[in-house]
């Protein structure tokens, strides 16, 4: 079997780049924004022609949030019936 050289595993490789400057940098700043919820989603290259941006990512899930609700609810008294049996 073949020895891995763990020293060269891109995982603990710095990769840190000269020009990054975060002499001017405050720990934390955005934590608090963090901490509130914020969730960030990463959209397919196949459906940025159709969600450019997060407001139309946003209006979509919108629309179809009622629809999803609907059906929990639907599998919900489902499951509840077919308990009783």
């Amino acid at each position: 079997m073949k020895k891995v050289n763990h020293t060269n595993d891109s995982r603990e490789r710095d990769t840190m780049r000269p020009e990054y400057d975060f002499s001017g940098a405050v720990r934390g700043r955005t934590a608090a924004r963090y901490a509130e919820g914020t969730n960030v989603v990463v959209v397919g290259h196949d459906v940025l022609d159709v969600f450019p941006d997060g407001i139309s990512v946003n209006e979509a899930l919108r629309a179809l949030a009622p629809v999803i609700r609907r059906r929990r609810k639907m599998r919900k008294k489902v499951s509840r019936v077919a308990a009783r049996y």
